[in-house]
C-alpha cells in the first residue's frame, strides 16, 4: 500500500483562528439539528401534510446523513477536507433554502435530505484538526468541537419557540435558518487551510452503493415498523434483505485495497471496543430522548406516573442534561490530561449507567429524576469527546474522517435500533386493554439502558490494551508527517 500523500502549502494560515471557525460551524450544525423537531408541528400545520408525512420530514434527513456521512468522510480523505467541508455547507445551505421556500412537501422533503450532509461536518473537521494540529492541540480542538455541537443542539431546541414567536410564522423562521446556512458557507472561504495528507487509491463508489442501499432499507423500514407491525412480513422482509446486503458490503469491503471503510481497522482488537461502544452510546443517547420526554409529559391523574409537565417545562428540565453534556464535551481534554482517556471514558460510562439506574429510583421525585438526568448527561458529554479522539488516535493519518464517520454512523444505526426497540417495549407494556404504556415499560427501557452502559464498560476493562496514560498515546502512534509540518502545526 502507497503511503499517504503529502502536500505543501505556502504560508498557511494560523490554525487557531480555523478552529474557532469549526467551533462556529458545528454551533449552526447543533442549532439546525436541534431546531429541526420543535419545529415540526408548525411545518405540519403550514403544509398541511399528516403526521405520518411529518414524521418523514425528520426521517429523510436522517437517511441522507446515514448514507452520507462515510461518502464525504472518505471523499475528504482523498480530496482534502476543508474541499469537503464546503461541499457539505453548500448543500447544506441549498437545503435550507429549499425547506424555507418550499411550494410542496415534495421540496420539502427533497430540501431536507440535502442537509443529510450537517452529521458529515464533525467527522471532516476532525479529520482537518488532527492534520494541522500536534497531539494535545487535536484532542483540545475535538472537546470544542464536540462541545460546540452539543450547545448549539440545546440553543436550537431551547430558542426554535422563541425565534417562531419573534418571526410570527414558521417559513420565515425557516429563512432566518437559512441565511445562517448560508452565511457558514461564505466563512468557509475565508481562512479555513486545507489539510495536507491525502489518502491513496480512489473513491469505492460501488462500496458506498451498496451500503447506501443497504442503510436506506434498515433505517426506512425500522422508521416504518411501527406502523407496517414489526411481525410483518414486509418488516422482517425488509430488515433481512438490509442485514444480507450489510454481510456482503463486509466482505466486499475485507478484500478491496482502497475501500470505502477499512472494515479489518474497525474490527482490530484495538478499536473495536471503542467502535461497539459508540453503538451503544447512540442506541441509549438517541434511542432514550423520546421515552423521557414522553415520562416527563405523563400525567400522574391519568396515567398513574410521569410528573404532567408542559411543553416548556419539559424544554427547561429537559436542558439540564444539555448544558452538563457540553460541560463534559468543554472538560473531556482536562480530565483526560489526568487520567487518560481511556479511564475518562470508564468514568463517562460509569456515570451513565449510573445515571440511567438513578432515573429508575427516582422516577417519582422531579428533583432527583433531574440529578439522575444531569449525571447521565456528564457521562454522555465525557463520551462525546472522548470516543471520536480515541477512534480518531487508532486509525492511519489518511483515514481520520472514515474512521470518524465510521463511528457516526454506528452511533445513529445504534439510535436507530433502540428508538425501534422502545416503540416495541411501550407499545407491548400497556395498562390493560388500552395503548397507554405502563411504568413498567419505562422501567425496562431505562433498565435495559443501565445494563447495555455497563456491558459497554466491561468490554472496555476486559479489552487487553496499554494503559492510556497521560502522553502514552503519544509514544505508541508517532507522527508520520514531515518534520516542517509538524513544526508549522505545533506553531498554531
Amino acid at each position: 500500500m502507497r503511503a499517504p500523500r503529502v502536500t505543501e502549502e505556502v504560508a498557511p494560515p494560523r490554525v487557531t483562528p480555523v478552529v474557532a471557525l469549526l467551533v462556529v460551524f458545528e454551533l449552526v450544525s447543533g442549532f439546525l439539528q436541534g431546531s429541526g423537531p420543535a419545529l415540526v408541528p408548525a411545518v405540519q400545520d403550514w403544509q398541511s401534510i399528516s403526521a405520518s408525512q411529518a414524521q418523514w420530514y425528520m426521517a429523510v434527513q436522517f437517511l441522507a446523513a446515514a448514507v452520507g456521512v462515510p461518502v464525504f468522510g472518505r471523499l475528504g480523505d482523498l480530496y482534502g477536507h476543508r474541499r469537503l467541508i464546503r461541499v457539505a455547507l453548500a448543500c447544506v445551505a441549498v437545503g435550507t433554502v429549499l425547506v424555507a421556500l418550499a411550494p410542496n412537501p415534495t421540496v420539502l422533503l427533497v430540501g431536507r435530505a440535502l442537509m443529510g450532509p450537517l452529521a458529515a461536518l464533525l467527522p471532516l473537521e476532525i479529520g482537518l484538526v488532527r492534520d494541522r494540529l500536534d497531539l494535545e492541540g487535536a484532542r483540545r480542538a475535538v472537546g470544542l468541537l464536540v462541545g460546540a455541537l452539543t450547545l448549539g443542539s440545546l440553543l436550537g431546541h431551547s430558542l426554535a419557540g422563541p425565534l417562531l414567536e419573534l418571526t410570527g410564522g414558521v417559513q420565515l423562521t425557516l429563512c432566518v435558518l437559512a441565511a445562517i446556512a448560508c452565511a457558514c458557507l461564505a466563512l468557509a472561504y475565508c481562512a479555513v487551510p486545507e489539510s495536507r495528507t491525502r489518502a491513496p487509491g480512489r473513491m469505492d463508489w460501488t462500496g458506498a452503493l451498496l451500503l447506501g442501499l443497504a442503510l436506506l432499507l434498515f433505517l426506512g423500514t425500522t422508521a416504518r415498523g411501527q406502523a407496517w407491525g414489526w411481525t410483518s412480513p414486509l418488516t422482517l422482509g425488509g430488515l433481512a434483505v438490509s442485514l444480507s446486503l450489510l454481510a456482503w458490503w463486509v466482505r466486499l469491503e475485507r478484500d478491496r485495497p482502497h475501500a470505502l471503510v477499512d472494515v479489518r481497522a474497525v474490527a482490530h482488537p484495538q478499536s473495536a471496543p471503542y467502535y461497539i461502544s459508540g453503538f451503544v452510546f447512540g442506541a441509549v443517547m438517541l434511542g432514550g430522548q423520546a421515552v423521557a420526554i414522553s415520562y416527563l409529559a405523563a400525567s400522574p391523574a391519568d396515567e398513574g406516573y410521569g410528573f404532567g409537565l408542559t411543553t416548556w417545562e419539559i424544554s427547561a428540565w429537559g436542558a439540564v442534561p444539555h448544558v452538563l453534556a457540553f460541560a463534559g464535551a468543554s472538560l473531556v481534554p482536562r480530565v483526560a490530561a489526568r487520567t487518560g482517556y481511556r479511564r475518562a471514558l470508564l468514568l463517562a460510562f460509569t456515570l451513565m449507567a449510573a445515571g440511567s439506574a438513578g432515573l429508575i429510583a427516582a422516577h417519582t421525585t422531579l428533583p432527583l429524576f433531574a440529578l439522575a438526568s444531569a449525571i447521565a448527561g456528564f457521562g454522555m458529554g465525557l463520551a462525546m469527546g472522548g470516543l471520536p479522539t480515541l477512534i480518531v488516535e487508532r486509525s492511519t493519518p489518511d483515514r481520520t474522517a472514515s474512521a470518524t464517520a465510521v463511528y457516526n454512523n454506528l452511533k445513529t444505526l445504534g439510535g436507530s435500533i433502540a428508538g425501534a426497540g422502545a416503540a416495541v417495549v411501550l407499545g407491548s407494556l400497556t395498562v390493560g386493554d388500552t395503548d397507554v404504556p405502563a411504568l413498567s415499560a419505562y422501567l425496562t427501557i431505562w433498565g435495559l439502558s443501565a445494563l447495555l452502559y455497563v456491558g459497554a464498560l466491561i468490554l472496555q476493562v476486559l479489552t487487553n490494551r496499554q494503559t492510556d496514560a497521560p502522553g502514552a498515546a503519544k509514544n505508541r502512534r508517532p507522527d508520520t508527517r514531515p518534520h516542517s509540518d509538524v513544526g508549522t502545526s505545533a506553531g498554531a
